[in-house]
């Protein structure tokens, strides 16, 4: 099962460091300080939000089932340890390729407006404008007619060009062939309704779980693609624009690196904001996991980012307690900063 593949991985990757919840709120995208750590810390991007949607219920029902499949077991603190056989599967497995960092659920925005827009197209070639529209937000509905309007689709060549976009750019897009079917078959036209996710379940024999996660990380790698090859792709660009996050800091860590930016210290934004220093580092640690050019020897010296990476290597750990206790100098939060960068130590 794709979804037990994923759990395992993240699993793997907390290294028995994190509780048995924490992968439940990286994959529902919880926005606290910690998950958002976490997810620079133990190289998670891959992973946040996508199924913001999922409910404990369902996430300890597949828990319970690694349990007792012997690939996981939980210790009295709520903490785990990973079996043997985990390990062993864990490098066996092919896994999905996501971008949940930079969507978090948008990319079913995208798909809501490709898919109203096919539909309307579709009524429009029968010549029977009078629908139920697949898609009942509102705010979608006002941007298919935009887009429709902007792209003159009453002179009818709008339909080939798009067909054209979709089948070029899924030719060329890395998803295999079942992720593809998955994305055509949910679509919707004149007398041919999109299947739900318990018949395309049925036609092609996968739980609705897994259909759905290749569904996801086929909208990531799609609109990935799309927005490489804008050039190619001018319509569905317009579909993509706004759905992957330029700036994935928090509210209010945005506002943070903003004074960042623009010269003031940790002390000085914490005066500005009236917000306990804690809270401002916390804004920084999340700044440097996402801005590229973010040069951590600010805070920490080059040789003490060695020290760190190569304590994190001989103790297998990213525990700051443990890392501490190599690096006493260090605070807490410089040993996040560096954990958050995740350089290596070079040869």
């Amino acid at each position: 099962m794709i979804f037990h593949q994923i759990l395992l991985q993240i699993f793997y990757n907390f290294n028995q460091e994190r509780s048995i919840s924490a992968p439940f709120h990286l994959l529902r995208g919880k926005r606290s300080g910690q998950t958002v750590q976490d997810v620079g810390i133990y190289h998670l991007h891959n992973y946040f939000g996508i199924l913001p949607k999922l409910s404990r219920n369902m996430y300890d029902k597949e828990l319970s089932v690694l349990i007792e499949d012997q690939y996981l077991v939980v210790k009295d603190d709520g903490f785990y340890e990973l079996t043997k056989k985990a390990t062993e599967r864990i490098i066996d497995m092919q896994s999905l390729s996501f971008d949940g960092w930079h969507y978090r659920g948008n990319e079913h925005e995208f798909f809501s407006r490709l898919s109203l827009i096919v539909q309307t197209l579709s009524h429009q070639k029968a010549n029977q404008m009078t629908f139920i529209p697949i898609q009942k937000e509102e705010q979608v509905q006002q941007w298919t007619r935009n887009f429709l309007k902007a792209n003159h689709y009453q002179d009818g060549q709008l339909q080939q060009s798009l067909l054209i976009e979709i089948n070029n750019s899924l030719e060329q897009t890395a998803i295999e062939e079942l992720g593809k079917n998955i994305l055509m078959l949910r679509l919707s036209g004149f007398e041919s309704a999109g299947l739900t996710w318990q018949q395309i379940s049925f036609q092609v024999n996968l739980n609705e779980m897994d259909l759905q996660l290749t569904y996801i990380a086929s909208l990531h790698n799609w609109i990935n693609e799309i927005l490489v090859y804008s050039g190619q792709f001018p319509l569905l660009f317009q579909m993509v624009e706004d759905i992957r996050i330029k700036n994935p800091l928090t509210g209010s860590a945005f506002q943070s690196a903003e004074l960042f930016n623009n010269g003031h210290s940790i002390e000085q934004i914490s005066r500005i904001r009236r917000l306990k220093m804690s809270t401002i580092e916390d804004h920084i640690v999340e700044l440097a996991m996402n801005e590229p050019q973010f040069n951590v020897e600010q805070f920490v010296s080059g040789e003490d980012i060695k020290k760190v990476l190569t304590a994190v290597d001989d103790y297998n750990t990213r525990k700051l307690k443990v890392l501490h206790e190599v690096v006493p100098h260090l605070s807490y939060f410089q040993l996040r900063l560096v954990l958050a960068r995740g350089e290596r130590v070079e040869a």
